[in-house]
C-alpha cells in the first residue's frame, strides 16, 4: 500500500458508492509499519460489487478469506418460541384479568414481567439476524511497511556481514581503549603486592 492516507479516502468512497457503512475503524501506527483496520457493513446484493472495487482499485491484496453462515434454522427456531411466549402472555393477561385474590394477581403479574423480557431479547435477536442477512460484514486491513533507516535493515548477506565485521571492530576496539583508560590502576598492582609481601614475611619472623 503507498499511501495509507489516500486509501483510506479511496476506502470511504467505495462504501459510499456501494451504499455501505464503515462500522469501525482502527489505525496502529509503529516502528515499521502502518495499519488501518474497518469493519463495513454492506448491503448483501453489493456484496460482490464491493470486492471487486477493492481488488481492482487498491494495492495488491495479500490474503482474501470469504466465509457464509446459514441462519435460516435459528430464525426459525426463535420465530416459533416467539409465538409461542406471546401466546401464553395473552392467557397471563387473561388470568390477571380474572385473578380474585392479591397472591394470585402478583404472581400472575411477576409471570407477565419474566414473558415480556423473554419476548423482547427474542425480538431483538430476530432483528439482529435480519440485519445479518440483509448485511454482509467485510473486515479490511490496510497494510504499509516503512523504509527502515537502519544500515542492519539491509538486505544480502555481504552486507550484513560486513556490518557485524564492522561491529565487533568497534567493540574490541571500545574495550582496548576502556583497559587503557584504567593504567593508573595498573600501576598500583604491583605496589599492593609488594607490600603485602613485606607484611607476610614481617608475620612469619614474629
Amino acid at each position: 500500500m503507498g499511501d495509507i492516507k489516500k486509501a483510506h479516502q479511496q476506502v470511504n468512497e467505495i462504501v459510499k458508492s456501494n451504499n455501505a457503512y464503515i462500522q469501525t475503524e482502527r489505525f496502529n501506527n509503529t516502528d515499521i509499519d502502518e495499519k488501518q483496520f474497518f469493519t463495513i457493513r454492506v448491503p448483501h446484493k453489493n456484496f460482490d460489487a464491493l470486492i471487486n472495487s477493492f481488488s481492482n482499485g487498491m494495492g495488491s491484496i495479500l490474503s482474501k478469506n470469504i466465509a457464509s453462515d446459514d441462519v435460516t434454522e435459528e430464525y426459525t427456531d426463535v420465530s416459533i418460541k416467539l409465538a409461542n411466549k406471546k401466546i401464553y402472555l395473552e392467557k397471563y393477561r387473561d388470568m390477571l384479568r380474572n385473578a380474585k385474590t392479591t397472591k394470585d394477581m402478583l404472581e400472575i403479574q411477576e409471570n407477565i414481567r419474566e414473558l415480556e423480557d423473554e419476548i423482547d431479547v427474542a425480538e431483538g435477536r430476530l432483528r439482529f439476524i435480519d440485519d445479518r442477512v440483509n448485511y454482509s460484514t467485510l473486515n479490511l486491513m490496510l497494510y504499509k511497511e516503512k523504509v527502515r533507516s537502519s544500515a542492519t535493515s539491509k538486505i544480502g548477506f555481504g552486507n550484513r556481514f560486513g556490518d557485524s565485521f564492522t561491529e565487533g571492530w568497534n567493540s574490541f576496539v571500545a574495550f582496548f581503549l576502556g583497559i587503557i583508560s584504567l593504567w593508573p590502576f595498573l600501576l598500583l598492582i604491583p605496589l599492593v603486592i609488594l607490600i603485602w609481601k613485606k607484611w607476610r614475611n614481617r608475620k612469619k619472623k614474629e
